[in-house]
């Protein structure tokens, strides 16, 4: 039998949007300046960060991993909003395409965004093409189709709480496993600290 596969996922710092709670998906908003980053992690035994194309994914990375080479994948973005994008709940709760989408968002998009059936198609097309130990970047909602997907808690996509600057480990058995839709063998919240590899 193979060893064990595994995947690093790690959501950017926070931007502006995010702290004011807005739907920040393809916009391309910086993160917010960071003056109080004590934490770093641990650079990837490759020296290779994937993640998503947009900046505030990039800009993270080269924070809490400056030495890393940064490979971008814009399948590893956020959920397009569509006519959502930049706007509060409180801006949308009466709207009824709106409700749509929170009530069924495998089933509906924002107008002129996407569903979370097309987010999770392109999103998990991206993992299962990485190597393992593969170390990635990107925003709330693909580690939220990633954690749906593969954890043995059955939760559903609303329900997970991914803080910004978040690591999360998955490991499979083997490859064959994770690129089959298996679930976890193990998934834990690392903790940010240490100064080795991962």
């Amino acid at each position: 039998m193979a060893s064990n596969h595994h995947l690093y996922l790690i959501r950017h710092l926070p931007t502006a949007g995010n702290r004011e709670k807005k739907y920040i998906g393809w916009t391309d908003e910086s993160i917010e300046p960071v003056s109080d980053l004590a934490r770093s992690i641990p650079m990837p035994a490759s020296g290779i960060v994937y993640g998503s194309d947009l900046l505030r994914a990039r800009q993270s990375a080269a924070l809490l991993m400056p030495n890393a080479n940064y490979v971008a994948d814009e399948r590893l973005r956020e959920c397009h909003f569509g006519d959502f994008e930049g706007k509060t709940y409180a801006d949308l709760e009466m709207d009824k395409d709106y409700r749509k989408w929170i009530e069924d968002p495998y089933s509906f998009a924002p107008r002129g965004g996407e569903s979370l059936t097309d987010l999770k198609n392109r999103v998990m097309e991206a993992l299962v093409s990485l190597p393992d130990g593969a170390v990635v970047v990107t925003h709330g909602g693909p580690i939220r189709i990633a954690l749906t997907q593969f954890s043995l808690d059955p939760r559903d996509f609303w329900s997970w709480q991914i803080p910004h600057g978040s690591v999360w480990k998955l490991e499979w058995r083997n490859y064959d496993e994770m690129k089959e839709g298996g679930r976890c063998v193990s998934l834990s919240e690392v903790p940010i600290t240490g100064r080795g590899s991962m």
